[in-house]
């Protein structure tokens, strides 16, 4: 049994250490709990790309950080759609017989590096948050509500702290 995380850096604006934030996405999903033989992908893009996803999917113009498309176990459930929260693997029945496919985690470096400036951090610190933040998505948390924002925000910074921020 195993957990991958595969990760590919698909742009050339802000160079990022694909194993460096791989070894981040695993060490969350750990502690959130997914076990077994488990998938998720994790992708650099650049700005069109991602302005091209979040049109696509969530009907709003332009470039953004970060998108999760959690891959849904409902047969009656067609595509992919990023953000609407996932049922979360707690939820999935996994068959030990064949890999589950949380779903992909797609970050935007050069949107990432003008969030950096203005929530004044580091470029790394950025990436850290929204691969943390992805993940989280992918295993069913959202921010829609005031009260899960406030859930989700705590618990980005406390796997920061323990994975991210320590090894720093």
């Amino acid at each position: 049994m195993s957990l991958d995380v595969y990760a590919a850096d698909e742009q050339s604006d802000h160079p990022v250490a694909v194993d460096r934030w791989a070894a981040l996405a695993r060490s969350v999903l750990e502690a959130e709990g997914v076990v077994g033989d488990t998938e998720v992908s994790l992708l650099f893009v650049d700005g069109a790309t991602i302005a091209s996803l979040n049109q696509r999917f969530l009907g709003t113009a332009g470039p953004t950080d970060v998108l999760s498309f959690p891959i849904e176990d409902e047969v009656d459930r067609g595509g992919r759609s990023p953000d609407e929260g996932g049922t979360g693997p707690a939820s999935i029945e996994v068959d030990t017989e064949r890999r589950l496919l949380l779903g992909d985690v797609v970050i935007c470096p050069a949107v990432a590096a003008v969030n950096a400036v203005d929530h004044g951090v580091t470029f790394d610190d950025e990436i850290a948050l929204l691969v943390v933040h992805g993940i989280l998505h992918l295993l069913g948390m959202d921010h829609v509500a005031d009260d899960e924002a406030e859930r989700m925000e705590l618990r980005e910074q406390q796997l920061l702290g323990r994975y991210y921020r320590v090894a720093s």
